[in-house]
């Protein structure tokens, strides 16, 4: 009996340490204020309510949002960009102290305990940034506006044809990297940082024209390599208007090594730019009116100058009747559809081509890369001498025996062109670059019981080329 007494007094004992252990364990978990000296981003919660101290902390938050935030510039004429940490896509967290309070008011009583009795008692606030925000505030038009756009280097012909170069310049453009680095080794990583605004220099790179005084430079266009001028003489003013729409398309033209000169594109160009007008053309070896006189005085300008420099003739063909401002077998007609001049730099190097009109002359000049111990002239010889061939045309109006000349008619040459390659002043090279044919013009002579005629009185209709046209 008194075994069985004990048993009990032993069991309530138990149930009461139990119930004693249980309620003590409530009193500390239930707690609603934090453990003594918990601190947050430096500041003191310790002892506080729970709802208080995230209160407090949530104020603190925001207020770091509204701290300023300098941007500053090194350059002193720049003035400094004044923004708040929240403008600038700036945020600060609490979230573990928040998840650890959250913890202490747990449903389950043991993780209450837990939580309260390894409470931290330092607490750190986390920054993060949406970047995405002042990149879209300081995005490329913004950096254009500020800072500008880069601008190539430029070359330029002065009025002495002296080659010269005008620096580029570089423009500023944030270097977002070291912008991140220095904003983030700039931010508060507590509550207790000054109330100064926050400042953090500007880091920037260049950014750099695509064309630079070295890359036009090893262009190779270092000087002017040769000069030809021809004669408009007493020109129409239609051809004179065609020759320059002509030669401005021309000038200015940059031809890389290997490049092929085509006039046909660039009149392709000039006509659709400026247009032609009315003034003498060849038809078919006969001159008449038409439009676009005077186009092939540019390509026969032009291509003097190149064979002057010992450039590679592609395709070229002379007029079917010579011209007055060029020596036989120096010109290059063009007729479009039908004849095209080009050639090619076979320099090695950049070639411009200028090319103007003044006080009734076209010149064409080169600038490039060229031995000035080297030199290119040029011989032409007419060969044969094609006689006038003769027309008769029957006139009853005439007495017997009396004729009338309706047309002189001229002769035609077929004449050799050489170029002549000199080094130092003495010929090392002589070489036949065409054999031309100059259509010799009929003479037509009307008479009495007339109507025959040197050439044969029926042969198939010529096909229309029209070239430019100024007779010699």
């Amino acid at each position: 009996m008194k075994k069985i007494h004990l048993s009990v007094i032993w069991i309530w004992a138990g149930v009461l340490a139990l119930a004693m252990l249980w309620g003590g364990l409530h009193l500390y978990a239930d707690r609603q204020t934090l453990p003594e000296g918990v601190r947050v981003g430096g500041v003191n919660v310790g002892s506080m309510d729970y709802t208080a101290a995230l209160r407090l902390v949530d104020k603190k938050l925001d207020a770091l949002k509204q701290r300023p935030l300098l941007l500053t510039d090194s350059d002193s004429s720049a003035q400094d960009i004044k923004l708040t940490l929240g403008e600038a896509g700036i945020r600060y967290k609490a979230e573990a102290f928040r998840n650890a309070v959250k913890a202490l008011s747990s449903e389950h009583l043991w993780t209450r305990v837990q939580t309260r009795f390894s409470f931290e008692k330092e607490w750190s606030i986390a920054s993060f940034r949406q970047k995405e925000i002042l990149k879209a505030q300081f995005g490329a038009d913004w950096e254009e506006q500020r800072y500008g756009m880069p601008i190539n280097a430029v070359r330029q012909i002065d009025g002495n044809d002296q080659v010269r170069y005008i620096p580029g310049r570089s423009a500023r453009r944030l270097d977002w990297p070291k912008l991140d680095a220095a904003l983030d080794k700039a931010l508060p990583k507590d509550f207790t940082a000054s109330e100064e605004p926050i400042r953090v220099e500007l880091p920037f790179l260049q950014l750099e024209p695509k064309i630079s005084v070295d890359s036009l430079r090893n262009e190779g266009i270092e000087r002017k390599i040769v000069q030809f001028s021809t004669s408009l003489g007493s020109s129409s003013e239609g051809r004179v208007y065609n020759v320059n729409s002509a030669a401005s398309t021309v000038d200015g033209l940059i031809l890389k090594p290997g490049d092929i000169f085509d006039y046909g594109q660039l009149i392709a160009k000039a006509e659709r730019t400026h247009g032609f007008r009315e003034a003498p053309v060849i038809v078919n070896g006969q001159l008449e009116s038409g439009i676009g006189g005077g186009i092939c005085q540019v390509s026969s300008t032009v291509y003097n100058a190149a064979l002057r420099v010992g450039l590679d003739i592609v395709e070229r063909r002379n007029h079917s009747l010579p011209v007055s401002y060029l020596p036989k077998g120096q010109d290059a007609t063009f007729a479009t559809g039908s004849i095209n001049f080009r050639f090619r730099n076979n320099t090695g190097k950049h070639l411009l081509l200028r090319a103007a009109v003044q006080n009734r002359t076209l010149t064409v000049k080169f600038f490039g890369t060229f031995p000035s111990n080297v030199s290119y002239e040029l011989e032409s010889h007419t060969v044969r001498i094609l006689p006038i061939p003769e027309k008769r045309l029957r006139n009853d109006s005439l007495s017997p025996g009396f004729y009338q000349v309706l047309r002189q008619g001229k002769e035609g040459y077929v004449v050799e062109t050489f170029r002549v390659k000199k080094v130092d002043g003495k010929t090392v090279n002589r070489t036949r670059i065409s054999r031309d044919t100059y259509r010799a013009q009929q003479r037509i002579i009307a008479s009495y019981g007339g109507g025959t005629s040197s050439e044969p009185q029926t042969r198939e209709p010529e096909k229309s080329i029209v070239e430019d046209g100024i007779s010699e």
